[in-house]
């Protein structure tokens, strides 16, 4: 923003909607939704056809070569692949020499050389090839000593193999569209193109390509992000000042050098996780136990980790196994979900859930279904380490520690008065279970874990040791303590014991957790993140414009191999079949977006942020608003092919109808419909409550406004979910088609 306001930032906002960051952009391109891979698969083209990449950086196929090109990352946009999609391995390339004594013998390009992990298990490498200067030649990526380039763009025959690289793979989805097809499939003019790819590498090194929320939350929504990832690379910005930086965090488990508590290791019994996730996330569907053949019931998710919108259907579905008891925290899937109406139907199914326990502050869209509710402690009343996001050069660790007595009872564990919260629960279960690693000596000697602090104090000295030896922060001195125990005077004993917290961490660190905590974490100097237009926190690492396991990896619906380059697919479902709802009449596309007072299902609580904007509208393009003969103020209702009543069913006896009212704005992209997140709950207060006989009277503020997450788009043949990102897993909040029907 300073740089906005001094003129040394120029933008470019590529979405539907003209934001607040739009308004203060070079150039707004509103965008068909869901289109954004097109419109950088169009940037890469011109890119690569008016040769304004990085050439120098592109080449690098190795560690060493990227250290004497001047580069701290490196790609595998030279190496060779085969036809079938996996890289050419040295071994495979066969070389004929003639001897002296003029016999032929044959030996391969390199053998394959056995090494060892540092956990001791041995492996085999392969080395990969590049062609340079049209002779073949064997690396290792992570060579710090010997020097490999390649040719970028290939396409010709090693053998009995037809060969790529991954860069002219790349080249090859880009082109094929045109500029101009890829201007129509994404809605603009072309030049709407072509001005930001020429700006967008005119700069070197300082302009990067962000795909924040909205380019991956579609049904191609990891393609998009991919081709997003691949501009980068056009340009070489990886750990570069004005380029593409990751975020860095102090490390709080014990990991480091110097970090006197090994969090990870220190539990005398601890269990490895095993089996297949609800959620079948890590695991390759051919080669897991329930195998049955293509299509599976459900979609796999190999290369994910969070795909939050499949735990409740995959329970419901009891897929790949039943589930007999779910526990959830700080949850609001049925609000926070497109079409989340469908996990209302499997929290209320005792024969699907038989148990369900809910951790929540409040009682919520989700944890008003649970059999037990266990309160939690609010953010001020709670510890919470924050970590960092990418928009951050410094390395940092906020901590945020109770400031204020928590509302909830006391309750007593391990003999250990503490406030009810996740960590009394946790630590209650535990001790109920006789459970290794919890209590008196429970991560070692003398290292309790009887009580929330046992924990999270020893991940503050981790923090203040630093990354090795010499990295420490310094000791608080007698002021500092001072003013550390003066400013939680006011917490009872529970929640703050001076000595019990010193006794935790011990002598050596007390100071230096006292210097972390009253400055609200750890923060590096300003000076330290940059080493003259590097980043010092550098990525440092391998870039993958060419995914390999992607393309040895099959779709668990279809069984078609997965893309391995960045490339545009049309919004469709886990088959590919397109969607096209607005053929039946469905004639908007909805999409949904946050405002300050409102960012998430649980804001609305904030009874000054509610009084800011007690409501939120149907936003429209005002032709739209004029086509449909509504004006502002007009109440309406939104149905799709997947809610024609327009309603929630909340199972309960009630129904709540997605009615709300028109604002017309100029700033949409004709089309489009939004609304903002945070309004229209049937919980969270909203809504009268009996608790132990006696009735809470609702805030009915908390009910105002629309909430229509249950209008989007529903799954044809997975049926009880929305539709989702089939490879990375995202859920769709902006593929839906509506119809807004006047009231």
């Amino acid at each position: 923003m300073k740089n906005l306001a001094e003129k040394k930032l120029k933008s470019a906002i590529v979405d539907p909607r003209f934001s607040k960051i739009a308004s203060k952009a070079w150039k707004w391109v509103p965008i068909k939704a869901g289109t954004d891979g097109a419109f950088a698969l169009a940037m890469i083209r011109w890119i690569i056809e008016n040769k304004r990449y990085d050439a120098k950086f592109l080449a690098a196929a190795n560690k060493a070569a990227a250290a004497a090109a001047g580069e701290l990352s490196w790609t595998n946009a030279t190496w060779l692949v085969k036809a079938d999609g996996s890289f050419l391995r040295a071994s495979e390339v066969i070389l004929k020499e003639h001897m002296p004594d003029g016999k032929e013998v044959e030996r391969p390009l390199a053998s394959k050389e056995k090494r060892t992990t540092k956990d001791g298990k041995e492996w085999e490498f392969d080395p990969f090839v590049v062609l340079s200067n049209e002779k073949l030649v064997a690396f290792d990526p992570n060579d710090t000593k010997n020097a490999v380039t390649g040719d970028l763009f290939v396409n010709t025959k090693v053998e009995s193999f037809d060969v790529k690289t991954g860069l002219q793979l790349v080249y090859e989805s880009a082109a094929s569209h045109t500029i101009e097809e890829w201007a129509q499939i994404c809605g603009i003019a072309s030049e709407d193109i072509v001005e930001p790819a020429r700006e967008f590498t005119s700069h070197g090194k300082k302009a990067v390509a962000d795909p924040h929320r909205g380019v991956s939350q579609h049904t191609n929504g990891f393609y998009n992000v991919l081709a997003v990832y691949t501009l980068n690379a056009m340009v070489g910005n990886w750990d570069w000042k004005g380029g593409l930086i990751k975020a860095t965090t102090y490390a709080i488990d014990g990991s480091k050098d110097g970090n006197p508590f090994s969090l990870d290791t220190m539990h005398p019994n601890k269990i490895a996780p095993f089996g297949i996730s609800i959620i079948r996330h890590g695991v390759k569907y051919e080669e897991s136990t329930v195998f049955e053949g293509y299509q599976a019931k459900r979609q796999w998710y190999p290369f994910s980790s969070d795909i939050y919108e499949e735990i409740l259907p995959s329970i419901g579905d009891a897929y790949p196994y039943p589930t007999k008891i779910l526990f959830s925290y700080m949850s609001a899937a049925p609000y926070a979900l497109p079409g989340g109406q469908t996990n209302i139907n499997v929290l209320v199914d005792v024969n699907k859930l038989p148990l369900y326990i809910a951790n929540d502050i409040g009682i919520g869209e989700m944890s008003m279904y649970a059999d037990y509710i266990f309160p939690d402690l609010s953010y001020l009343e709670r510890w919470e380490f924050h970590g960092s996001h990418p928009c951050i050069a410094q390395k940092v660790q906020p901590i945020r520690n109770p400031a204020v007595a928590p509302l909830t009872e006391t309750v007593t564990v391990f003999g250990e008065k503490m406030p009810l919260s996740l960590e009394a629960m946790l630590l209650g279960i535990a001790e109920k279970m006789g459970l290794p690693g919890f209590g008196k000596d429970g991560l070692g000697e003398i290292i309790d874990l009887r009580r929330p602090e046992d924990f999270y104090l020893r991940m503050v000295a981790n923090v203040a040791a630093g990354e090795a030896p010499g990295d420490e922060v310094p000791d608080a001195d007698e002021e500092e303590l001072r003013v550390f125990e003066q400013a939680r005077r006011h917490l009872p004993p529970t929640v703050f014991d001076p000595a019990r917290w010193k006794a935790i961490v011990g002598e050596k660190w007390w100071r230096k957790v006292v210097y972390v905590l009253n400055r609200g974490g750890r923060f590096q100097n300003y000076a330290k993140t940059f080493d003259g237009d590097k980043m010092k926190n550098k990525y440092g690492q391998l870039i993958n414009l060419y995914l390999e396991k992607y393309a040895k990896t099959k779709s668990a619906i279809t069984g078609k191999k997965l893309s391995a380059v960045a490339t545009y697919l049309p919004i469709a479902d886990v088959h590919g079949k397109e969607i096209h709802d607005e053929k039946e009449g469905f004639d908007l596309h909805m999409i949904t977006f946050r405002d300050v007072t409102q960012t998430k299902s649980r804001t609305i609580v904030d009874d000054w942020l509610s009084a800011i904007r007690p409501e939120n509208h149907i936003v429209l393009n005002t032709a739209d608003a004029s086509r449909l003969g509504v004006a502002e103020g007009d109440l309406v209702k939104v149905v799709s092919k997947s809610n024609h009543a327009g309603e929630w069913d909340l199972k309960n006896g009630r129904k709540k109808p997605m009615v709300g009212k028109v604002k017309g704005v100029e700033g949409m992209r004709p089309g489009i419909v939004g609304f903002t997140l945070g309004h229209g709950h049937w919980a969270n207060g909203s809504s009268d409550m009996v608790i132990d006989g006696k009735r809470v009277r609702d805030d009915s503020r908390r009910a105002t406004g629309v909430h229509a997450n249950a209008a989007m788009r529903l799954h044809d043949y997975l049926q009880n979910t929305c539709l989702l990102d089939p490879v990375g897993g995202s859920v769709s909040f902006y593929d839906t088609k509506v119809r807004l029907l006047k009231q």
